[in-house]
C-alpha cells in the first residue's frame, strides 16, 4: 500500500466541541486545527476529558455541540467516508478474547477495507491484498511472535500493540492514539514512540496522554486540557515562554492545580 503524500490534507478541524452527560460537562467548547505531519499531544490529568474528545473525533460519540471535520468532511454527515481516513487506538481497546491475533487482524482488515470482487479485482487478488496488508501492519507493530496466540493470553503490552496494528489498517492519513504506551515496558515504549515519530512523516497523529515525558518525546505541539477545557497550547518552547515556567512538569502542576480556565 502506497504511503500517503505528506502534502495531502491529513487534517482535523475541531470547532466549539462539547460533550455533556446530564449536568456533567466532559468536554467544554474545544477548538483546534491540525496540519500535515504534526504530532499533537492532548495532555492532561486523568478525567480531564481527553478520551471523550478522542472518541468524538473518531466518530464513536456524538457531540452535544460543535463540529468535527476530517479532511474537509463533516464526520456527522459523512461518517463512513471520514472514518476511513482515521486509524483509532482507543484506551483499553476492545478485542475478541477468544480469537487468535491473526484471526482478529484478518477480520478487521476485511471489515475496514471491505473490497468487493469486480472485473478489475478478483477474489484471489483481494485475498492477496488482504494478506499483504496483514504482513505490513504486523511488521510495523512487531507482533509476529504472538500471531497464533489467543488474545486472552496476551500480556497488556502485546494487547496494546495488537490494537495499534489494527489502527494502521488501510494506512489512514490520521491516527488517533489514546494512551498509546499504556502497559508497555520501557523498551516497548521507546519502540512505540519511535514508530509514532516515523509514521508522522506521512500522517497527522493525535495522541492523548497523562505522561509528561511522552508529550515531550514525540509532540510537535502540546494541547493541555483540564476539566474538559483547553488551558494552553503550543510548542513546548512557546508554552514555557507563555507561563514563564522552567519545564513542562511545572506548567502541568500550575495549570491543572489552579482549577481555572486561562485559555490562551
Amino acid at each position: 500500500m502506497k504511503p500517503n503524500n505528506k502534502n495531502s490534507l491529513n487534517s482535523l478541524k475541531i470547532s466549539d466541541l462539547s460533550k455533556n452527560y446530564g449536568l456533567i460537562t466532559a468536554v467544554d467548547n474545544v477548538s483546534f486545527e491540525t496540519k500535515p505531519g504534526e504530532i499533537i499531544a492532548l495532555l492532561g490529568p486523568n478525567g480531564a476529558g481527553k478520551s471523550t474528545l478522542m472518541n468524538m473525533i473518531a466518530g464513536f460519540l456524538t457531540p452535544s455541540k460543535g463540529s468535527i471535520f476530517v479532511n474537509g468532511k463533516n464526520i456527522e454527515q459523512k461518517t463512513l467516508s471520514a472514518k476511513k481516513d482515521i486509524g483509532f487506538l482507543p484506551e483499553g481497546a476492545p478485542m475478541y478474547a477468544d480469537m487468535s491475533v491473526e484471526l482478529f487482524l484478518k477480520y478487521f482488515i476485511e471489515l475496514k477495507l471491505n473490497l468487493e470482487p469486480s472485473e478489475a479485482l478478483s477474489k484471489k487478488q483481494i485475498k492477496a491484498f488482504y494478506q499483504k496488508e496483514l504482513f505490513r501492519i504486523v511488521e510495523i507493530s512487531k507482533i509476529k511472535e504472538v500471531m497464533k496466540q489467543k488474545i486472552e493470553t496476551l500480556s497488556k503490552g502485546f494487547s496494546r500493540r495488537v490494537g495499534f496494528a489494527a489502527s494502521l489498517i488501510g494506512n489512514p492519513p490520521i491516527l488517533l492514539l489514546d494512551e498509546p504506551t499504556d502497559g508497555l515496558d520501557p523498551n516497548q515504549k521507546e519502540h512505540m514512540r519511535n514508530l509514532i515519530l516515523d509514521l508522522s512523516q506521512n500522517k497527522t497523529i493525535l495522541i492523548s496522554t497523562h505522561l509528561l515525558d511522552e508529550a515531550q518525546a514525540v509532540a510537535t505541539r502540546i494541547i493541555l486540557i483540564n476539566h474538559g477545557k483547553i488551558v494552553i497550547s503550543g510548542t513546548l518552547k512557546e508554552i514555557l515562554e507563555k507561563t514563564k515556567k522552567k519545564n513542562l512538569e511545572a506548567v502541568f502542576k500550575y495549570l491543572t492545580q489552579k482549577g481555572d480556565s486561562d485559555n490562551e
